[in-house]
């Protein structure tokens, strides 16, 4: 059983994150639809990896099922070499809860909590205590002091986004997963957010995986991947904002 005091099996990997041929299928015969097609990926600890590819590439795909959101058709996926896709529900919901971290286009924030309450949700669905010192450090750090009492209607988008990755980083988790994170925020707001994402990598050594359509938000990462129907097809180092947008038009991923 997987508890949240699990410990990682004997079998060790340099990679935090582990994929191997992991396919998926959605629906049956003739309406079959492929999303997947044998992606392996590794994801090693204290780098950002953005995955991009046009709409129906199979990103998100990717993504729900690396953070243990959805369970591939074949193949299979590790979390601190932690075989996840054999997991029960109760045993992979307790792994999300200590490994795992999510910050999301629409925030989701609970609108009855203040941006305090939101932060530590995490923590306080496991049952876990805070660590007061980091806690305070990690709200300087996202510009959130003086907001703490606030419910996300008194806050701006940026300031909720703020919010949802202090909530994601509030845990330590082994590795954040951000879908689209500056997709719903203006272009002086979206750089602050990537800001903070490549400060939490720097300094915090954050695991970080990033779907993401912006090719400024991939300039920010240690690695990219390009993603075209359901298959990397590139992979690239760190790269400038112009060389993404260069690729993306050479691969053809408008």
């Amino acid at each position: 059983m997987i508890g949240t005091d699990a410990q990682p099996n004997e079998t060790t990997s340099a990679a935090v994150v582990l994929a191997d041929e992991v396919t998926r299928v959605y629906g049956e015969g003739d309406t079959a639809v492929h999303a997947l097609h044998g992606v392996s990926v590794e994801v090693d600890t204290g780098q950002l990896t953005a995955v991009m590819g046009p709409s129906g590439s199979g990103k998100s795909t990717l993504m729900h099922i690396l953070a243990g959101l959805d369970r591939p058709t074949t193949g299979s996926v590790r979390i601190d070499d932690i075989e996840i896709t054999t997991l029960g529900d109760d045993d992979l919901t307790k792994l999300r809860r200590r490994h795992i971290g999510f910050i999301f286009q629409f925030f989701n924030l609970l609108p009855m909590l203040t941006a305090r309450e939101n932060v530590l949700l995490p923590l306080t669905i496991a049952g876990r205590q805070v660590d007061p010192a980091y806690f305070d450090e990690l709200i300087a750090r996202v510009g959130l002091t003086d907001r703490l009492s606030h419910r996300p209607a008194e806050l701006s988008g940026g300031q909720q986004q703020r919010v949802a990755i202090a909530r994601a980083l509030v845990s330590r988790p082994t590795v954040v997963f951000a879908d689209e994170p500056t997709g719903n925020l203006d272009s002086r707001t979206s750089a602050e957010i990537l800001d903070l994402l490549r400060q939490s990598v720097e300094e915090y050594g954050q695991t970080t995986v990033m779907v993401t359509h912006d090719a400024r938000a991939a300039a920010m990462a240690d690695r990219v991947l390009f993603l075209a129907d359901g298959r990397i097809v590139k992979e690239t180092g760190r790269i400038s904002q112009h060389e993404i947008l260069q690729m993306i038009d050479t691969l053809d991923l408008q």
